[in-house]
């Protein structure tokens, strides 16, 4: 359900808010000859040394079920989302990560005849409690789909939407337009080209321009569903160091299929099949001591 629903996600998330199929290889394996190496990628940057285990929690998770109509997609999924630390959500096809992900800012609500059970408790209220303002919950948890989905609209327009819906004033606009735009990594390429058409950019410029978008309304978590999958190497590479950035001042949770990108990038990593939460731990931890065999075949290869 999850990936021939994901155009239609995309679209519904572009009309209501301000959005790497990569073979499995075990972690320990050296780079092809094609392939730099990670530290040539991403520079100094090492998840380890940046992982904060006491962190505070930015949502919990509690026991939580989900249901489309009379299948249940999500079991009793429990989760700790630290503040300002980059969670990654990995698994095969179909076990249930992006469903979860959706869950967090209510996505799943433009589903008809879903329904969710359990608790995810941010900033003192359960996001999964009915009397919960979604528009508001979708600005302070901003979203980023796989498919870059800019409007047909002029760059400057594109992270300005949000902030018109806001009320902002025009000098304000114009000032979070260019922080959202340099807080993407994307304000050097366009500066001079505001006023053209977002479609006109690149894959890898649209989705960092949807990243600006999101940031422009000051969000406190972003979700990230597999936003590199649909890249080149090279557009994959900005997107992962523009994370790296981004985690300083947002809680961000990626869902991604690349198990290397997940080590590059991820304080925490869990694990799903079928709909459960098999596993979750500091991402080395995860990766280099398994707890759980299903984890330990999957992240080797032996299926997914």
């Amino acid at each position: 359900m999850e990936s021939h629903e994901q155009d239609g996600y995309a679209r519904q998330q572009a009309q209501t808010q301000l959005q790497e199929g990569v073979s499995v290889q075990p972690l320990s394996s050296p780079p092809s000859a094609n392939e730099a190496p990670v530290e040539a990628h991403m520079g100094s940057f090492d998840p380890s040394r940046t992982l904060n285990a006491e962190a505070g929690l930015s949502i919990d998770v509690k026991n939580t079920n989900f249901y489309y109509g009379s299948k249940q997609a999500l079991f009793d999924v429990t989760l700790p989302i630290r503040d300002r630390q980059v969670t990654a959500l990995i698994g095969p096809s179909g076990c249930g990560k992006s469903t979860f992900l959706r869950t967090l800012n209510r996505m799943n609500d433009l589903i008809p005849g879903t329904r969710v059970e359990g608790q995810a408790q941010f900033d003192g209220i359960n996001i999964f409690d009915k009397k919960t303002d979604v528009v508001l919950l979708r600005q302070r948890i901003g979203m980023v789909f796989q498919r870059p989905n800019p409007f047909p609209k002029s760059i400057f327009e594109n992270v300005a939407y949000g902030l018109r819906i806001q009320g902002r004033s025009a000098k304000d606009i114009k000032e979070r337009v260019e922080i959202s735009l340099r807080g993407a990594a994307l304000w050097e390429e366009v500066k001079d080209r505001l006023n053209a058409s977002a479609l006109g950019l690149s894959g890898g410029q649209q989705q960092r321009l949807c990243i600006a978008r999101a940031i422009a309304v000051e969000p406190e978590v972003l979700l990230m569903d597999e936003p590199a999958s649909a890249l080149d190497p090279i557009a994959t590479l900005k997107i992962e160091e523009l994370i790296t950035e981004l985690v300083k001042d947002y809680t961000i949770v990626i869902v991604t299929h690349n198990m290397q990108q997940a080590s590059r990038v991820s304080h925490f990593t869990g694990f799903f099949l079928s709909g459960k939460l098999i596993e979750t731990a500091p991402t080395a931890t995860l990766f280099e001591h398994p707890q759980r065999k299903e984890t330990e075949d999957y992240i080797s290869g032996r299926f997914g």
